[in-house]
């Protein structure tokens, strides 16, 4: 595949049939992490193909390996690995230098690292102060049981933090400041510890794991949500869809199972069965205005474009952290949707979409700003416009290796 861009086309602007999705990206980085930390009796099935959770795994191995003292972990663009081993890393034997992509040096991590000071983690700044590159001294000497946190801001902090907890001396306290976004990951990690053997007490806003040890078990990972909510826009876009999706379940850890919820208002069913989920285009009967994504912001690129692509003009709210994603999603997300006439503009925390002026602008190219979620909720605009560009496709990999493929074989024409 052509690195600088590919053309998208599909001449019937119908889709149908099964695409099988990877595991949950969110899910497999929680359980390898639970793994490393179980002395092998937590196993993991279905491990998600995407670019960061290899990452991530190879990362684990190389600091359990052999090798020099002080060890140089390079974990590129992957977001999640910075931050569980940003905590991990301190309960190691060793001295660790964590760092990535250029972009990720642009990403905070103050708040987590004051955290684990405040236990007594031994961790520098390298260069920027509250950005990698990171100095981990591990084998943590603990010091305090009790981090307070703001809630607001990355959910992985603290999921980050619940994931050693168990593992310190004396065990961890947090104590949430404020309103607590994208509760769903923090509750998905709970879950997971839970299901692995590591009991909690979570009140209000206080979370307490007591140093225990993790119980024989397996972790099963669930197809990736988040991926499947690029095959609601495709439906919702499309003249004619009808897509399965095996393995998807009801009661799924993943918070972003909303988008079953958000999309009927736009126009797509979604059947529950015990073999997955069935998902097809009907009339549209909602005249929701607005849209909430405080519990799952990597949902909002995607409904954004669906609803601009539709002539919705809605509002939403809770994107305060998608500005310190792989980009910032909010201006990326405005200069792209510009490009066929759609506006997104903010009063306070609320954004309103107006698309008065959209229209078909024939041939199109979409930036990606070296981030997956902006080339996979773009590709869709393929079923109502007549060709797109994506520049710099190959991003998908770093969650939904397959995407282009998958779109292929739903009869989207891709070129280089």
């Amino acid at each position: 595949m052509n690195e600088i861009s590919i053309t998208l086309s599909h001449q019937t602007k119908q889709i149908g049939g099964t695409v099988q999705l990877t595991g949950s990206k969110s899910e497999s980085n929680r359980a390898l992490i639970i793994r490393a930390l179980s002395d092998s009796k937590v196993k993991v099935e279905n491990l998600s193909e995407a670019a960061d959770t290899v990452i991530l795994e190879k990362v684990l191995m190389q600091v359990h390996a052999d090798g020099s003292e002080r060890k140089v972990i390079d974990i590129g663009p992957a977001g999640t690995a910075m931050r569980f081993l940003t905590s991990y890393l301190n309960l190691l034997d060793g001295n660790f230098i964590l760092t990535g992509t250029e972009r990720m040096q642009q990403r905070p991590i103050g708040i987590l690292v004051d955290a684990l000071k405040n236990i007594g983690a031994q961790i520098q700044y390298i260069s920027k102060s509250g950005f990698p590159p990171l100095q981990i001294e591990g084998k943590i000497s603990q010091s305090s049981d009790k981090v307070h946190i703001k809630g607001n801001v990355s959910s992985q902090y603290i999921s980050s933090l619940l994931l050693i907890a168990s593992a310190l001396k004396t065990g961890l306290t947090i104590e949430i400041e404020g309103e607590l976004t994208s509760r769903p990951y923090v509750t998905m990690t709970l879950n997971m510890l839970k299901e692995a053997g590591i009991t909690y007490e979570w009140e209000g806003n206080t979370i307490h794991v007591a140093p225990q040890k993790h119980q024989e078990s397996v972790l099963y990972v669930e197809p990736d949500w988040s991926a499947a909510s690029y095959w609601y826009a495709m439906v919702a876009l499309s003249e004619k869809g009808e897509i399965f999706l095996p393995g998807l379940k009801k009661n799924s850890l993943q918070g972003d199972i909303s988008i079953a919820g958000i999309m009927k208002h736009f126009g797509v069913q979604t059947t529950f069965t015990t073999k997955g989920i069935h998902i097809k285009k009907v009339a549209i009967d909602s005249n929701q205005q607005l849209f909430d994504f405080k519990e799952c912001p990597d949902l909002a690129q995607t409904v954004v474009v669906v609803a601009a692509a539709l002539k919705r003009n809605v509002s939403f709210t809770g994107l305060e952290t998608l500005k310190i994603k792989e980009t910032d999603r909010i201006a990326a997300l405005q200069n792209e949707i510009s490009k066929f006439g759609a506006k997104l503009t903010a009063e306070d925390e609320i954004y309103h979409l107006t698309t008065a002026n959209v229209k078909d602008p024939g041939a199109v190219s979409f930036a990606t700003y070296e981030d997956h979620r902006m080339a996979m909720a773009f590709a869709p605009l393929a079923l109502v416009f007549d060709e797109i560009t994506i520049v710099e496709p190959k991003v998908v990999e770093k969650s939904y290796p397959a995407y282009w493929e998958h779109l292929a074989r739903q009869g989207f024409h891709i070129t280089n």
